[in-house]
């Protein structure tokens, strides 16, 4: 088993000592599997993982009891520390795997802490923390074209209507003005809105006659 981190250009880096347990961070609390002790270990795919964070150490020399790779391709702690702050700055996702195992996942480095430890001369102690990352969808809104806007609600008219009148027995233009508009010489404004319908008399309206007055 492995830890790695994946560059899209190809490149991979793999952590030296594996770390004793790994803290996943989900959505709904926290889950800790203990690497050592169980060996395997797959991650349910029911929930988005959010954070992984794990801790270890880079020793100063190789030693294959628990050291991963080829002796050849050992990396010094500060080169490895160096790696990691270049991780940090990266604008693009990285690929975290735990070989064997189903944690394949796009990260970024949210954050990692050194320590140097007295009596454990180049040693460099480690804890890194990544946040898991997804790429964005924009939902369509009411408004969009496609499926969700065959289904979309009506907008509502902001236009704001005419007002009209039901003329009744004994009105007159100019009474109608006084009371609707509240001005009566504004009775030549209603004739020519309706003059059509009137006529030629702004004294025929007819009961019943439905006039805009603006």
């Amino acid at each position: 088993m492995e830890f790695l981190l994946k560059n899209g250009k190809g490149m991979t880096f793999i952590f030296p000592v594996n770390p004793e347990e790994v803290t996943i961070s989900r959505q709904k609390g926290l889950e800790t599997a203990t690497i050592l002790n169980y060996g395997e270990f797959d991650f349910p795919q029911g929930n988005r993982i959010k954070e992984i964070s794990f801790s270890s150490f880079f020793p100063q020399e190789y030693d294959a009891a628990f050291c991963k790779g080829d002796k050849k391709d050992h990396i010094k702690p500060q080169t490895a520390m160096n790696k990691l702050n270049e991780f940090l700055a990266y604008k693009t996702p990285l690929q975290f795997v735990i070989t064997e195992t189903a944690v394949n996942v796009p990260v970024y480095v949210a954050s990692h802490q050194s320590t140097f430890r007295g009596g454990e001369v180049g040693d460099v102690y480690f804890d890194i923390t990544l946040r898991t990352w997804s790429d964005m969808k924009v939902a369509k809104t009411a408004g969009s074209s496609g499926a969700a806007g065959a289904n979309k609600k009506p907008r509502a008219d902001m236009k704001e209507k005419n007002k009209t009148y039901i003329v009744k027995s004994g009105d007159s233009l100019s009474k109608i003005a006084k009371l609707e508009l509240g001005d009566s010489s504004k009775w030549n404004q209603i004739y020519k809105l309706n003059q059509k319908m009137i006529g030629k008399d702004p004294n025929a309206i007819k009961p019943g006659q439905k006039l805009v007055l603006s």
